[in-house]
């Protein structure tokens, strides 16, 4: 018997040279699993993962690229930029150390995995040996010695391991690479180092290292399932497809444009879906939902046939369970997950996009939809199309602009290679309702989380899955405060990205909110407190623009549209980091985007003194009489 070969090298050694010849391979192209681990080190990482980055170096070949980070949330949300930017294809590690290192990581791990991006966490974890106990930032749970904050990861992560002996880390490095490569499985995957075990050496055999490809699935619908689908098809006067992040995922933009117009069906598009058809195909009718268009949702409200195509069916998309209102309505669910293709009672065609899509406009060669409802909806989107005109414009071209027209100025700017990254506040409604996408990569706004903070450093992992893309996180000043940190890794690594920052001295979308719900906008504003302990003094005078400046930004102030204009010219030529940063107004009724479309579910007080609370309770009341429950 041949023994087999081995190679000595620590655990933390053996996962990085593992990590560095993995492959996924999606239609015949390989693509590096893991491009590159971003890290923050301490006592818990740094002579284990740390020393192992070190010595395996930053060879392209079998080496692994290092980035340094400033704050480990942030590191999570720069490697799934770069993810869905990559197509999920590839993706970047994060390590840290124990303690708070690792439970920075939560939000951005609960993020990658409801939004089913795939990104791989390596947090370190305390001595498994307990050579004392306890040690530096270990949580003592007295009923639990096997616990530590790492226990915190489990919840949010599609696969969580502590690897607590050399040599459990090879089954657990194979099921962790099984989950980021499959396509519904796909979502934050963490692996828990103890600190004495990534520097503990072991005998590896070198069939672990050699390079291994993992196939991404395209499974194909069942032939009944697509009989039955196509039966519902054709038998539907007035269908709608809703489009979401599926159809990006599996790169399924030309097979949706193609069934479009074979059949004439409109696509309307969730969050994550918009960019699946161009904003200026006729089939395209825009955004759907509590953001939505009016083209869109009127369309919704009348369907007889909705063919969710790779979509949650959150309740921003189905306007909190009262958009859909024909009495026949019913569902198509065309979803990879069985799970996401049975909601709404839907009749399930569960497969991938892009061979589901093929497989259902080839078994309903000849339908179409009728003329009239073509032209319906074609007329409705052109009457859209000058309301985003009239937000868009600017009269006074040396007034302060509204966030409209700093989108305005936008789309008069960019071209198709440019991506706009966003995530929260009240800038994903308006990009979601105005937005003219051009291409599928263009539009990046995060809304399975909507996590404040994320914009900045998954626009650097954007920049970083292509290189040479013109790409600008879009900012509010609420957000920006939540994580500048990673502008300086932008300086440092010289990527160069444009932040726009729209101060408006305040949460003004939860400002809304809370004026639309009885709040009176209490603690939304960013203002110095009045005699009566509100927020309702002086703006702060914080100066946002200086702080990028101190944080090696080149800053472009706008005061004016006119600068707007000229700043974010300036900055897409600039060739390094630069922010623009520019006070926004509160629109009028004329200047101002058009308002939500369909209705969205946040409670209001049932009881309450205050008039303002009274009456908003009145009309939740009254809008959420129209709920209803498909089956």
């Amino acid at each position: 018997m041949t023994t087999p070969r081995t190679v000595r090298l620590t655990t933390a050694q053996a996962l990085v040279r593992f990590l560095s010849r993995q492959y996924a391979e999606r239609d015949g192209r390989r693509h590096r699993l893991i491009a590159a681990t971003w890290g923050i080190f301490g006592h818990g990482n740094v002579a284990g993962i740390g020393q192992a980055l070190l010595e395996t170096g930053p060879e392209p070949e079998h080496g692994m690229p290092f980035l340094q980070g400033r704050n480990e949330q942030a590191m999570v949300h720069a490697a799934v930029g770069y993810a869905r930017h990559s197509g999920r294809l590839s993706t970047h590690a994060v390590t840290t150390s124990i303690g708070p290192g690792a439970t920075n990581l939560v939000t951005g791990a609960a993020l990658a995995t409801i939004n089913r991006i795939p990104v791989l966490l390596l947090p370190g974890d305390v001595f498994a040996g307990r050579p004392a106990d306890p040690v530096l930032q270990q949580l003592e749970v007295p009923h639990a010695g096997d616990v530590s904050v790492n226990d915190c990861l489990r919840p949010v992560s599609r696969y969580f391991d502590r690897i607590g002996r050399p040599e459990a880390l090879v089954p657990a490095a194979l099921q962790a690479m099984r989950v980021l490569t499959d396509p519904v499985a796909t979502g934050a995957v963490t692996l828990a180092l103890p600190q004495d075990v990534q520097a503990e050496a072991h005998d590896w055999p070198e069939e672990f290292f050699t390079e291994r490809v993992w196939p991404v699935r395209r499974p194909r619908p069942g032939t009944a399932e697509v009989e039955a689908a196509a039966a519902a098809v054709r038998a539907a006067r007035r269908p709608l497809v809703v489009a979401g992040g599926g159809i990006h995922h599996s790169a399924a933009e030309e097979a949706l444009r193609a069934f479009a117009e074979a059949t004439g069906i409109p696509v309307a598009s969730t969050q994550a879906g918009k960019g699946s058809l161009r904003h200026d195909h006729p089939a395209d009718v825009g955004a759907v939902g509590h953001t939505g268009t009016a083209t869109a949702d009127d369309l919704a409200r009348s369907a007889d046939l909705v063919i969710a195509a790779g979509t949650r069916l959150s309740d921003f998309t189905t306007a909190s369970s009262t958009l859909f209102q024909d009495p026949g309505v019913r569902f198509l669910g065309l979803n990879l997950d069985p799970h996401d293709a049975h909601k709404q009672a839907a009749l399930p065609l569960v497969g991938d996009a892009r061979e589901s899509l093929d497989a259902l406009r080839a078994a309903v060669a000849g339908y179409r939809v009728p003329t009239a409802y073509e032209e319906s909806y074609g007329k409705a989107k052109a009457h859209w199309e000058t309301l985003v005109d009239r937000a868009f414009h600017a009269p006074d071209e040396d007034a302060r602009p509204t966030q409209a027209q700093v989108l305005g100025a936008l789309d008069a700017l960019v071209t198709d290679e440019d991506v706009v990254v966003n995530a929260a506040g009240s800038l994903p409604g308006d990009l979601h309702r105005l937005w003219r996408a051009r291409s599928p990569r263009q539009y990046h706004v995060e809304y399975g989380y909507s996590c404040m903070g994320y914009e900045i450093p998954a626009a650097i992992g954007v920049a970083l899955a292509e290189p040479g893309r013109p790409v600008w996180a879009l900012v509010g000043d609420g957000s920006y405060l939540m994580n500048p940190t990673e502008l300086v890794t932008a300086v440092q690594e010289g990527i160069p990205l444009t932040v726009v920052i729209l101060d408006n001295h305040g949460y003004a979308s939860i400002g809304g909110l809370s004026e639309a719900v009885g709040g009176e906008r209490f603690g939304t504003d960013y203002r110095h407190r009045a005699l009566d302990t509100s927020y309702t003094g002086d703006p702060l005078p914080v100066d946002l623009a200086a702080n990028a400046a101190s944080l090696g930004m080149a800053v472009v102030r706008a005061r004016t549209v006119r600068d707007l204009r000229e700043a974010l010219a300036t900055a897409r030529s600039a060739g390094r980091p630069t922010c623009v940063y520019t006070e926004t107004k509160t629109p009028d009724t004329v200047s101002g985007p058009p308002p939500a479309q369909a209705w969205w579910d946040v409670p209001v007080a049932e009881t309450a003194t205050r008039t303002s609370a009274v009456r908003a309770r009145e009309e939740y009341d009254r809008q959420a009489a129209a709920r209803r429950r498909h089956l």
